[in-house]
């Protein structure tokens, strides 16, 4: 449409009489009946007259027309005030962007509801992120491919709420700059991610062949192809972020299936193999033969390695005859027994590789049957293409840890390696990384003053992951499945003398405590009849003292009943807080934080042992989501003895502060005590935080809602709060009548025990 049809149409819209609504095409009168139509030429001429300027206008009447007939026209006369939004929040060069978006989204969407969803998130993004708006509208088309606009929501505000508020640093996440971004879009579209399963990855390459090779994901700038596939170089082992295609176990499978081929070539791989003169397909065999020998091996010791990898061979012996397809077919054939291959390249590579069965061992065995099929194929005048070649099936790494690539290669030797051109990562300070017996701690750059809890704990190797749990997302408002995962410990054995003498150096509260045990009753209501007194008529008492008065006997005066807590029926779990800041020293005193903490849990323990109630005793801290750690001090079904006191007094300080993951995980240990009550009674020093976590609101709304979960399993929650500044997140978490505050720290020893006496009269 031409400025001068443009202008002609908004007159129309401004009711001049001077011109002839002809300009109204087919296609618009075919849209909107003839109210519709004023109402959208009044919608176009406010564009106009707000001063955007003709290009927004055009635009606008251009794609709302398509809106209208993919949606509804209504959602086309709406999108001139998503429009107008954009141009005051994010600027003209957005809002021009946008219609042209929302037709593209009409178009996948098809749903009145729906397209009016995604035009209103728009809306609250240009508010929130204006800055970003134009990434966001440029790569709609990709997002939209991925995700329905509930995940697309969920990906947005991810991506808002992991900048902690810098613009800048929400530009590089829209712009796919920021490598969370990729990850977020590809958990939302329900993809397994390197990220939820790496921890398993290490614990199964550990338990698999004894390595602990650090892993790592493809740097950001690495090509397409190299993020496609797992490698291995100088120790490191690196995994996609995710296999496209693969889904749930599918995904994990091959996962674990990469780790173990990655693990059997540390294993049974010897020497890098020099290039030379070697040929990009006979580098691509060499390779393949090594695959097998390698996989043959490790099938000896793992037998059921075998249907692990096996489910990803899929190669079939039929198709083209091309390199790519023939050295699949191979791959299969050399590990599948009852594969069969009527082609001649296949069968003999098959042959050679099996009657050489005895020398397996011999890593120079790949190399020489991989030259001589090198030069077979080459005899078949069939094409090989290094640059598009990739690496079958989708478990085996690139090879790049086999090859030794010669700073100073011949004219002749380049040639080989452009087979490695496609996959080849740029090794930045390798050098620099931490060795493979040690793993790098990747935490996210935030400055120093703005670090939630330092990270001082050394590095455990005693940690056995024993539970997922879902954590809450308050911009979402859901929760996200198996977000955190629980680490649990044995404190390392302290002095239980130490224990012993505190308690004996403050007797005076010890024995005050012993007097109030006895008078502590908890449990269930019980009703007990024939009393003398009571809160209502016992009917039983009541009819045999009415018989006895007809009967001129003397009745029993006992006709009441009342309900009474005659028993205890009451466990409790004592969860301690041990970030690093339970290090700092109290004010005047030459004790930390944890030193009261744990003189508090002594007296709390004597009491709670003293009067016969079940009890737990654990600590924990945290190390971003996939490392909360949770050390048990006593479980339920053990006495408090000496071995107790020893993982008491060897507790230690450090990490961070992610505390709904622990308490859900004490709540899965509450919920199997067979009693009336259930308390959970957790002492801290500081706001919820954690390393990887920005948004300090989110941890928080996380403690809020773990608290609520358990409040409706029956667990009742308690807060000792150490922090005097903390009362406001604190009763956000746990409800103003559920924390105290304890002002003068060197007081909490005698305040814990007296505080769980009174919760539980």
């Amino acid at each position: 449409m031409t400025v001068t049809q443009l202008k002609q149409l908004l007159q129309i819209g401004s009711g001049s009489d001077e011109v002839e609504p002809s300009i109204l095409t087919e296609e618009v009168r075919a849209v909107f009946d003839e109210t519709e139509i004023a109402r959208w030429l009044r919608a176009s001429r406010k564009l106009e007259q707000a001063g955007y300027g003709y290009s927004v206008v055009r635009r606008y009447v251009r794609h709302s027309v398509a809106v209208g007939r993919l949606v509804s026209p209504i959602a086309a006369i709406d999108l001139a005030d998503a429009v107008s939004i954009l141009a005051i929040k994010s600027g003209l060069p957005t809002a021009e962007k946008l219609p042209a978006a929302a037709e593209r989204a009409a178009e996948r969407l098809k749903n009145d509801q729906l397209y009016h969803a995604w035009l209103g998130l728009m809306q609250r993004v240009a508010a929130i992120a204006p800055e970003s708006m134009a990434s966001l509208l440029g790569r709609m088309d990709y997002l939209m491919t991925h995700l329905n606009v509930s995940r697309l929501e969920a990906w947005v505000l991810a991506g808002v709420r992991a900048s902690g508020g810098d613009p800048e640093r929400r530009l590089r996440f829209f712009e796919f700059i920021d490598p969370e971004a990729e990850r977020w879009l590809q958990r939302e579209a329900g993809e397994v991610i390197f990220a939820d399963v790496e921890r398993r990855l290490k614990i199964y390459l550990a338990a698999l062949w004894g390595l602990h090779n650090p892993m790592r994901e493809p740097p950001i700038n690495a090509p397409v192809v190299a993020r496609r596939r797992s490698s291995f170089d100088r120790g490191i082992i690196r995994l996609p972020t995710s296999y496209t295609g693969f889904r749930g176990q599918d995904a994990e499978d091959l996962y674990r299936a990469a780790v173990a081929h990655v693990g059997a070539h540390l294993v049974f791989s010897g020497e890098r193999y020099p290039l030379k003169k070697l040929k990009p397909v006979q580098v691509a065999l060499v390779s393949l033969i090594e695959d097998a020998r390698v996989e043959q091996l490790a099938i000896r010791q793992f037998p059921g390695l075998r249907r692990l990898w096996l489910q990803f061979h899929i190669a079939q012996a039929t198709g083209a005859l091309t390199a790519p397809s023939l050295l699949a077919r191979l791959s299969r054939a050399l590990i599948d027994p009852d594969f069969s291959d009527v082609d001649g390249f296949v069968r003999r590579g098959r042959a050679l590789f099996y009657a050489r069965e005895a020398d397996w061992e011999d890593p120079q065995l790949s190399r020489e049957l991989g030259g001589l099929l090198g030069n077979t194929l080459g005899q078949m005048r069939i094409q090989f293409n290094a640059r598009t070649y990739v690496v079958e099936p989708s478990y085996r790494d690139d090879n790049l840890g086999l090859w030794d690539f010669d700073e100073d290669l011949s004219q002749e030797t380049l040639e080989a390696e452009q087979l490695f051109d496609s996959v080849c990562i740029e090794q930045q300070d390798e050098e620099d990384e931490t060795p493979p017996d040690r793993e790098r701690e990747e935490v996210e750059e935030v400055p120093d003053e703005e670090q939630p809890q330092a990270r001082s704990r050394s590095i455990e190797v005693d940690g056995i992951p024993v539970a997922r749990y879902p954590e809450y997302d308050y911009v979402t408002g859901r929760e996200r499945p198996e977000w955190t995962t629980i680490i649990e410990y044995l404190p390392p054995p302290g002095s239980a003398e130490a224990i012993d003498n505190f308690l004996a150096e403050r007797s005076d509260v010890v024995n005050r405590i012993s007097n109030l045990i006895n008078a502590a009753r908890v449990g269930r209501h019980q009703r007990h009849k024939r009393q003398m007194e009571g809160e209502y008529l016992d009917i039983d008492a009541t009819i045999e003292a009415a018989i006895s008065c007809r009967a001129g006997e003397t009745p029993d005066p006992r006709v009441y009943g009342r309900w009474e807590r005659r028993e205890r029926n009451l466990s409790i779990l004592a969860l301690l807080d041990i970030s690093e800041s339970t290090r700092d020293k109290v004010l005047g005193s030459e004790l930390s934080v944890l030193d009261l903490e744990r003189q508090a849990t002594a007296l709390l323990a004597h009491a709670m042992s003293g009067i016969g109630d079940p009890f737990a005793l654990a600590a924990f801290c945290s190390d971003r989501r996939e490392a909360v750690h949770y050390y048990r001090v006593k479980d339920f079904s053990v006495p408090y003895d000496s071995l107790s006191k020893a993982r008491l007094a060897g507790l230690e300080s450090g990490l961070s502060t992610r505390i709904g993951a622990a308490m859900r995980h004490a709540a899965t240990d509450l919920e199997r005590q067979l009693t009336h009550r259930k308390l959970l009674l957790v002492v801290t020093d500081g706001e919820p935080s954690d390393v990887d976590v920005t948004d300090r609101k989110y941890l928080v709304e996380d403690a809020r809602k773990a608290v609520q979960s358990l409040s409706q399993k029956g667990i009742d929650v308690f807060c000792v709060g150490l922090d005097s500044g903390g009362d406001s997140y604190l009763t956000r978490v746990f409800g103003r009548r559920s924390v105290v505050q304890i002002d003068r720290l060197e007081s909490l020893p005698e305040k814990l025990p007296l505080l769980y006496l009174r919760l539980t009269n």
